[in-house]
């Protein structure tokens, strides 16, 4: 059994996104005050547990991404554990290998003994200058090697599962909110690349019936900074949060069945 990392891990003096260092938030009409959110999130996510999952150093000097001497999908996960997503719900974090088979194994781990409502998965978009919001994971063609100079068995996810899993958040809407009510440089896909990162969404789609997110953060222009990136991904996390509420309580199979078909 892994341990989950809390406040106490993390340096808050050296984060630039910690709440007082945060300057951009003015930007971000959006973002919640704690006892602003939604009334569906209050009553379907109070003392739920959302977990947040991000790559390893070991992926910043490995591959694509090896010219990254921190990974920013990780610290993106620590701001976002500091600054939480409101007092009745439970962030945890947790760093996934550059394996896919430890990937996997964890996935399932987290999803079988720590019952989260919603999972989140960051990852990087190197040379991408916006956030991306990924609505489908793939289960075959995973031909690229991990870390360890492996693919998957059968360069699949899962044996004898869907060709595509879709998350039950409307991803496209989401992006289209943001686009329009608060500005927010968010795009829409329903192509994760076939790598890690959409590895680990397939697996985590599977395990928990569709309430997961994959969201590919910036490395080149305004949001790479985190100070602006934290409170946004807070911001568009939130935006989701009713969805998962609904989900939850049962309203959201027909939908889901819907985002299947796109």
């Amino acid at each position: 059994m892994f341990k989950t990392r809390t406040n106490k891990n993390i340096d808050v003096q050296n984060l630039p996104w910690a709440p007082e260092r945060i300057t951009s938030t003015r930007r971000l009409p959006h973002v919640f005050a704690q006892d602003e959110l939604p009334q569906a999130d209050k009553r379907g996510l109070a003392g739920a547990r959302l977990f947040f999952s991000a790559r390893t150093r070991e992926a910043s000097r490995f591959g694509p991404f090896r010219q990254f001497l921190v990974n920013p999908s990780w610290r993106a996960a620590q701001g976002l554990k500091l600054i939480g997503l409101g007092e009745r719900i439970d962030v945890c974090i947790k760093e996934l290998p550059v394996s896919y088979v430890q990937t996997q194994r964890v996935i399932a781990e987290i999803w079988q003994t720590l019952h989260p409502k919603f999972v989140v998965h960051l990852g990087i978009a190197r040379g991408s200058s916006v956030v991306t919001l990924e609505q489908t994971g793939k289960n075959r063609g995973y031909r690229d090697k991990d870390v360890r100079g492996h693919c998957p068995v059968s360069h699949c996810c899962v044996d004898e599962a869907p060709e595509e899993l879709c998350s039950v958040i409307d991803m496209r809407a989401v992006s289209k909110q943001l686009k329009e009510e608060a500005g927010m440089d968010v795009v829409y896909s329903r192509d994760a690349g076939r790598y890690l990162c959409d590895f680990a969404y397939y697996c985590s789609l599977y395990h928990g019936q569709g309430r997961a997110a994959l969201i590919h953060i910036p490395t080149s222009g305004g949001l790479a900074s985190a100070d602006r990136l934290v409170p946004l991904l807070q911001t568009l996390i939130r935006t989701m949060l009713p969805d998962i509420s609904q989900q939850s309580n049962g309203h959201h199979a027909v939908k889901h069945e819907r985002l299947q078909g796109q």
